[in-house]
């Protein structure tokens, strides 16, 4: 009896899950909207989730030393707002015969996931161009491997971001792949102990985007290809401190009304290596030296209608960090910023600089 009610048990629940999900895929988009105009309370802790709120992306706009200071327009009025799932049908509608169908081979498929996530989508092809494979995608695995249903639909907590406390449950050393480093790899050993992330050495490099032009966007409605109305790059790793560790983050700048803009969040991308870096790579490069000293490096360069990026690892210290801005002219051309009035900076969702101990470490040679 047992056997076949551990047989039957899968059955059971996928029928009870297919018949909850078939109402919610039933639900018109905008429902959840209408439901908190009309005060309602959602019966759903999904309506909670990231997914469903788009709060990340609110948060590091509106909050403060936001883009909003300067564009001077709310997030509910871009169209940034609706980058998010008001229903579950983006990930689990699909059609047998004509027919809208519950499916979990449509969820967990990567191009799902990629649709919306394009920037994880963009550095696979940047690394794709260098001949560089994250070792995930390498072994076969694909998203769903790895963020459990808890990473997709929420815990029923509201967060303000991915980089909240918990909000993504997953990480290299808690799941069952990497719960047990091997300590007799010294920089495993000696990494631990300073409180230094596997992203740290194991990220080969950071996708990211620079000079996004917003008048640009508000005027078209949407962001144009590479090189329009900004340009993407993914040839260095900024490191940052996030909840006493040093990890990887990221930065994006932004343009509008003629002004600056320049946000720092922890980051991950999934650019995973199995060899890490080289000691080197961190340890008496340019870039440590020159912050050890208070000196800017510089992130980018503009020549000819394009920039060059940063290549390398860089402590985040971001009054040193100097980024080429650019505007466009009357013709529609890429022209620099001349003014020297500083940029608007934002640390958002926890991203904490490099302390003076920290740089000075860096800038030291490493000593076998």
């Amino acid at each position: 009896m047992r056997r076949w009610f551990m047989v039957l048990l899968p059955l059971v629940a996928a029928i009870a899950i297919s018949a909850v999900m078939s109402d919610i895929l039933s639900q018109p988009a905008g429902a959840q909207e209408k439901k908190e105009e009309a005060g309602e309370k959602s019966g759903s802790f999904f309506d909670n989730s990231l997914h469903a709120t788009g709060e990340g992306m609110r948060y590091w706009y509106e909050e403060e030393n936001g883009f909003k200071e300067i564009m001077g327009i709310p997030y509910s009025d871009l169209a940034c707002k609706n980058c998010h799932a008001d229903t579950c049908d983006k990930c689990h509608k699909d059609e047998k015969d004509g027919t809208p169908v519950f499916s979990l081979k449509k969820s967990r498929d990567e191009k799902t996931c990629l649709a919306c996530h394009k920037r994880t989508g963009a550095g696979r092809k940047f690394d794709k161009k260098a001949g560089i494979e994250d070792v995930h995608a390498a072994a076969g695995l694909t998203c769903t491997d790895c963020h459990s249903a808890v990473d997709v639909h929420g815990d029923g907590k509201k967060y303000t971001s991915m980089r909240s406390p918990d909000a993504v449950k997953v990480s290299c050393t808690t799941s069952e792949c990497h719960c047990d480093l091997d300590m007799e790899i010294r920089p495993h050993s000696v990494h631990k102990k300073a409180k230094i992330h596997c992203n740290a050495c194991h990220v080969s490099s950071t996708i990211t985007c620079v000079n996004c032009h917003f008048d640009d966007y508000l005027a078209r409605g949407e962001k144009r290809v590479a090189g329009e109305n900004f340009f993407p790059g993914k040839s260095w790793t900024l490191l940052v401190n996030h909840e006493g560790w040093v990890t990887t983050g990221n930065s994006q700048t932004l343009v509008g009304k003629g002004k600056k803009f320049v946000t720092y969040v922890p980051y991950f991308t999934h650019s995973v290596v199995k060899e890490g870096r080289q000691c080197t790579n961190c340890h008496g490069t340019d870039a440590a030296k020159k912050m050890a000293k208070g000196e800017k490096v510089e992130m980018g360069r503009f020549e000819n209608g394009k920039i060059t990026h940063f290549e390398g690892v860089v402590p985040f210290v971001p009054e040193l960090m100097e980024w080429p801005w650019l505007d466009k002219d009357k013709d529609g051309k890429w022209v620099l910023i001349e003014t020297e009035e500083k940029p608007l900076i934002q640390k958002a969702a926890y991203a904490e600089p490099f302390t003076e101990s920290q740089l000075k470490k860096l800038q030291a040679p490493f000593k076998k």
